[in-house]
């Protein structure tokens, strides 16, 4: 049976993706700084801030999947939350990789997430694998990260990275964050409601790990994003129908957000028009290409 280690694997993405290949026949098995007895899937110790893993962790594993980072806008970017946030990323990575160096047999893949916060805001411009990094703490984290992940390949693991966009799902994230005022029949939208959002469904998001994993040919960089990103004026409006509800909607102007954010209101007024066409031309094929049947689906999910 192929063994694959997640770390990560209790988060969004992970819980999900850990069901997902577990259905596929595969072998799940989690790292945690606190190993619990009895969670779903065997899991072991780690701790990124020293490098220590578990190297029983990593006996007989084909894939290790790395999902592990502190939540970006979990907290206030202090500037201890700031190093947090990139420590939590940077070290995990590097003892993942220095685990991996010491393996007698090395895993066939090395899948790791990044994220479109790479591209910095890029107003109208479409951004694909090729677009330079942009600016700000966003885009400063997302270099540091992908830095640390160009080390795991240097080790002659096949590496595969996914710059996830925003992610959409019934549990949690985004999505419950924005539907929120929707029971009180409000629908704010952020700024002037222009900026891109570049989204993606949860349900293929993980799927497009799977297609990492299974395609042995793939390698590098790939964009983990929808083929239609939307404006966030006409995601609220989409979800507003998905929901069938009226709201009225208003916005936020982006000088309040600022005053209570700070520089954390990047997080949503940034705009990033980003590109599926590297990974489309690779062969996968996206179950829900378009917001209104993705929200559709997903707002279902939560009745």
């Amino acid at each position: 049976m192929t063994i694959i280690l997640i770390a990560g694997g209790t988060g969004l993405i992970g819980s999900h993706l850990s069901g997902m290949l577990a259905s596929e026949g595969y072998l799940v098995r989690h790292l945690s700084r606190k190993p619990n007895p009895s969670a779903a899937f065997p899991t072991y110790s780690w701790d990124p801030d020293t490098g220590k893993v578990d190297p029983a962790a990593l006996e007989g594993v084909s894939y290790v999947i790395n999902l592990a980072g502190a939540g970006i806008a979990d907290k206030p970017w202090t500037k201890a939350r700031r190093e947090t946030i990139i420590s939590s990323r940077v070290n995990g990575t590097n003892a993942l990789r220095e685990a991996i160096l010491k393996m007698q047999k090395k895993p066939l893949g090395y899948i790791a997430a990044s994220a479109i916060g790479f591209y910095g805001d890029s107003g109208e411009n479409w951004l694909d694998e090729h677009s330079p990094s942009g600016s700000g703490f966003l885009s400063e984290s997302c270099m540091e990260w992908e830095t640390a992940i160009n080390g795991v390949a240097t080790t002659g693991v096949r590496t595969v990275v996914l710059r996830i966009g925003i992610v959409l799902s019934a549990k949690g994230g985004a999505l419950e964050k924005l539907a929120m005022p929707l029971r009180l029949h409000l629908a704010p939208y952020l700024g002037n409601g222009l900026q891109w959002y570049s989204w993606i469904h949860i349900e293929d998001v993980c799927r497009l790990f799977l297609f990492a994993l299974q395609q042995e040919t793939l390698e590098g960089v790939f964009n983990a994003v929808a083929p239609t990103p939307v404006r966030h004026r006409t995601l609220i409006q989409e979800l507003v129908g998905a929901c069938q509800t009226k709201a009225f909607r208003f916005p936020v102007p982006a000088l309040f957000l600022r005053m209570g954010m700070g520089e954390m209101a990047d997080v949503v007024l940034d705009s990033t028009r980003v590109s599926a066409r590297k990974i489309l031309m690779a062969g996968f094929n996206f179950r829900f290409p378009g917001i209104g049947p993705a929200l559709t689906n997903l707002m279902d999910k939560q009745e």
